[in-house]
């Protein structure tokens, strides 16, 4: 059996350190290809507030992540790459963001934007995996990612209480 492991990512709301997506995979997909599938999954569990910026480290980097936070109306604040190129070439909003890093350097980029925020997803992750392990009791794939979500969905409700 091929050994590897799962990856969980998450959309966490920056004011509330509520969780409002989810999805599991495993090492195969990259962070950036689930950037579509959260957003979408976040509408919906955002009780009919707006998503007003989505936070990203550089695994979301890329012309269509930022071509579609443009469409939908969300402010994309992604740390794009040190040598990312300051021409369009097909994403007008990465273009503009990657100026406005290397014009203000990435403190103040990061300053201005309030990137700080994204550690919200850090700090959910390390809170699930202080209070259930990093390990699952699961044998199978499909148990493992249950078992997986169970623990996130029931962390999240835990911060209602």
């Amino acid at each position: 059996m091929r050994r590897g492991w799962i990856k969980v990512h998450v959309a966490v709301d920056v004011k509330t350190k509520k969780l409002l997506a989810l999805e599991i995979t495993d090492e195969r997909i990259g962070d950036g290809k689930m950037l579509k599938p959260l957003i979408k999954q976040a509408k919906r569990n955002s009780n009919g507030r707006k998503i007003k910026a989505a936070y990203g480290d550089g695994s979301y980097d890329s012309r269509n992540n930022f071509n579609y936070l443009k469409k939908e109306g969300i402010k994309p604040i992604i740390k794009t790459r040190k040598n990312a190129s300051t021409k369009a070439r097909g994403s007008s909003a990465r273009a503009k963001m990657v100026r406005e890093k290397k014009k203000l350097g990435y403190e103040g980029w990061r300053d201005k934007y309030k990137y700080g925020n994204r550690w919200a997803v850090e700090t959910f992750f390390s809170e699930v995996k202080r209070m259930f392990g990093e390990t699952t009791k699961a044998n199978t794939v499909e148990g493992i990612f249950q078992e997986v979500k169970l623990k996130f969905l029931l962390y999240n409700m835990l911060l209602s209480v």
